[in-house]
């Protein structure tokens, strides 16, 4: 006890003066406002149910474990939440290893009063076999640097611990159905803990003379305040517990105002600690991602799906438009054929209306017509109707012309070559009449025979 003595820090009769009239201007040492709260940083470790809370420059971590035990005889039914606190030398030269202090005690108490007298944590949850096994959830707080306001910073961690630990899935078996059977994680997800609410305990502290109160005090601040209260509430405004220590009292207006500003910090509190929950969720689904192992390229096997399923898409496309052009095609003949027997003969198109002609789209298309039209495009030209053509005007000769024909009877290759080309082209009343030429063979074959006989 002398040595614990010896290693307590104590300020000056100047620092204490000093920290009261600044606060009388409502000025604060760190350069915080009387009811202003220093910044919350909350982390995780690797394993469920670690969690580092730094409050100024207060640093406390946070463990949760579980463990089978036998339930309590009055209450068979529910499991068992118990907070143990670690006061590290390392934190404070105040703290000492081994048997806890008063404060380590005190400490303990408001978190633990904070979370299981306000029903926080469902113990009927962790109940396995009534009577026999129920789950008894142990939180260790580790205290690494004091800079005053443990309390706060304690309840923070044991919060962010509870929400992220899941404890093993356990199953009845045996021969009897008693027997008790702990999975492990990678056989069966572990469970997290039911927690209904957030209680957030929010400390301040009366300092000088004329009690003024100040929110989440500093190391500093605690060696010179008279006395403290510590409100615990969840964002619903529920007051779940309220400690009061030291020998300064307080009167009841003063309390029903902490309680406002209470109920206002805790709601922000509570949202960093949700987040950051969230955060380490999502972080914690990601990492249970099956992953395909280096041998197999996954890209390269779905670019080749992708690129198989759009050629199989791509080839009824294909066939329709071949088909397309093998209609157009078709079309485009049959039309040249008709331009060209037409503009040989100059005999006009039997095939009007035909689909190069109309648009079935347009809105003066007679449906009548139509069907006619195109019945006259699949039809077959009669010779009835090669009758009516009206054969071409066939260009008259000249005189130059005709003494050329008499001087040479022999058709030109070049006439040869047209004839051939009008045998090939449909017969029309053309062919009925012999040509000139021809007739004029016959009468010089009838004049020499005459001068041969009268020889």
């Amino acid at each position: 006890m002398e040595q614990r003595l010896a290693n307590t820090w104590k300020m000056t009769l100047n620092e204490k003066k000093f920290i009261e009239t600044a606060l009388l201007s409502e000025l604060r040492i760190d350069g915080r406002g009387p009811f202003d709260y220093r910044n919350v940083t909350i982390q995780f470790g690797s394993e469920d149910g670690s969690s580092e809370v730094q409050l100024g420059q207060t640093r406390i971590m946070g463990f949760v474990t579980s463990q089978l035990v036998q339930p309590y005889r009055d209450r068979p039914n529910e499991g068992s939440l118990a907070i143990f606190t670690e006061f590290s030398p390392m934190a404070d030269p105040s703290f000492e290893t081994g048997r806890p202090g008063e404060f380590a005690v005190e400490l303990g108490r408001i978190v633990d009063r904070g979370l299981r007298e306000s029903r926080a944590v469902d113990t009927e949850s962790l109940c396995v076999v009534a009577g026999k096994w129920v789950w008894s959830v142990r939180i260790d707080l580790h205290i690494l640097d004091n800079g005053g306001n443990l309390v706060d910073a304690a309840n923070i961690a044991a919060l962010a611990a509870l929400l992220t630990f899941r404890r093993p899935e356990c199953t009845l078996g045996g021969e009897d159905g008693q027997e008790v059977i702990i999975h492990s994680p990678e056989v069966r997800e572990p469970l997290p803990l039911i927690v209904h609410h957030l209680p957030i305990a929010v400390t301040f502290a009366f300092i000088g003379s004329e009690s003024t109160v100040v929110i989440d005090p500093s190391h500093f601040e605690e060696a010179v305040m008279g006395g403290k209260l510590t409100a615990t509430l969840n964002t619903n405004g529920d007051v779940c517990a309220i400690q009061k220590a030291g020998g300064e009292g307080v009167i009841q207006s003063v309390i029903m105002q902490c309680l406002r500003i209470a109920s206002v910090k805790a709601a922000d509190i509570t949202g960093k600690i949700k987040k950051a929950v969230e955060l380490y969720n999502t972080a914690r689904a990601l990492k249970k991602i099956k992953r395909h192992p280096d041998t197999v390229d996954v890209s390269k096997a779905a670019s080749k799906a992708v690129s198989s399923i759009s050629q199989e898409m791509e080839k009824p496309k294909i066939k329709i438009e071949d088909r397309n052009i093998n209609q157009s095609d078709d079309m485009e003949i049959e039309i040249q054929s008709s331009k060209k027997d037409g503009s040989g003969d100059n005999k006009p198109n039997t095939s009007i209306g035909g689909p190069s002609n109309w648009d079935p789209y347009s809105t003066g298309v007679n449906v009548d017509e139509l069907k006619a039209s195109l019945a006259s495009k699949a039809a077959v030209v009669t010779p009835n109707e090669k009758m009516d053509i009206v054969p071409p005007v066939k260009p008259t000769l000249t005189s130059v012309d005709q003494s050329i024909r008499d001087a040479d009877p022999a058709p030109s290759s070049y006439e040869e070559s047209g004839i051939e080309k009008q045998t090939k082209q449909s017969k029309t009343l053309e062919d009925a009449v012999k040509p000139k030429h021809k007739r004029k063979k016959k009468k010089n074959s009838s004049n020499t025979e005459a001068k041969v006989s009268a020889i």
